[in-house]
């Protein structure tokens, strides 16, 4: 899957074991069109699972946030072309250098790879960000801004960024660069989602402007998934 699919929502995966993400997905047969995976299920299933949902179709988003040496970071996205997903997250704090080898990395290759550049965690609020970088640095809505712009103007595709944030990201970016939203909350879900500290319905996140809505516990959490995927689904119509 190149480019925008037809939906807007991602699955994440982060479940224990391969067979309850099998599971899950089974569930939401005909219904979700990109899953991520991040870091507490791949390294429990690996490629192998991952060629798996590409083969049944589906995208897959590798969400695991690289961050290390240029020379490092550029050998693991060479490695995620190989596996065939489509968007893989680097952290933009690696800087220029890192953000411009990883590029050069996804160009390399035949498969066409969307890089995406986290900016701050979505379960860092600002007195968590001030308490990381000192009162007198800049606040965290100029670090996510000024993150953002860097990782654009180094060639990566689009931002992962919380959903309070994208308004101003797309009067800093434009309309082109991708905006990735997790802590994505329907108000009526009764899933914990203790783990992050900025979140926002589906609905607030879409208008305004996000490209992809990453939905967890929501759904996966839920008593029956593909009736809360619907819901969301129609939710986003209306």
């Amino acid at each position: 899957m190149d480019g925008l699919s037809s939906s807007p929502l991602i699955i994440a995966l982060d479940h224990d074991t391969v067979a309850d993400a099998e599971e899950c997905v089974a569930s939401l047969t005909g219904l979700v069109e990109r899953y991520k995976i991040g870091s507490v299920l791949y390294p429990r299933v690996g490629p192998p699972f991952v060629r798996e949902l590409i083969r049944a179709g589906y995208g897959v988003f590798l969400d695991l946030k690289f961050h290390d040496t240029p020379a490092t970071v550029a050998g693991a996205i060479a490695a995620a072309a190989d596996l065939g997903v489509d968007l893989v997250t680097v952290h933009a704090a690696g800087g220029v250098e890192m953000l411009e080898s990883a590029r050069r990395a996804a160009d390399d290759g035949d498969h066409r790879l969307q890089l995406l550049a986290v900016t701050v965690l979505t379960s860092l609020d600002a007195d968590d960000y001030a308490r990381i970088v000192g009162p007198k640095a800049r606040s965290l809505e100029d670090a996510v801004t000024a993150l953002g712009e860097m990782a654009i103007d180094s060639g990566i595709d689009g931002c992962v960024c919380a959903a309070g944030d994208v308004a101003r990201l797309r009067a800093a970016l434009g309309p082109a660069p991708l905006l990735v939203v997790p802590g994505i909350r329907p108000a009526w879900s009764v899933a914990d989602h203790s783990g992050q500290a900025r979140i926002a319905t589906p609905q607030a996140a879409l208008e305004a402007g996000a490209s992809y809505l990453v939905v967890g516990r929501a759904v996966t959490g839920a008593e029956d998934p593909a009736a809360a995927v619907v819901r969301i689904q129609a939710e986003l119509a209306a």
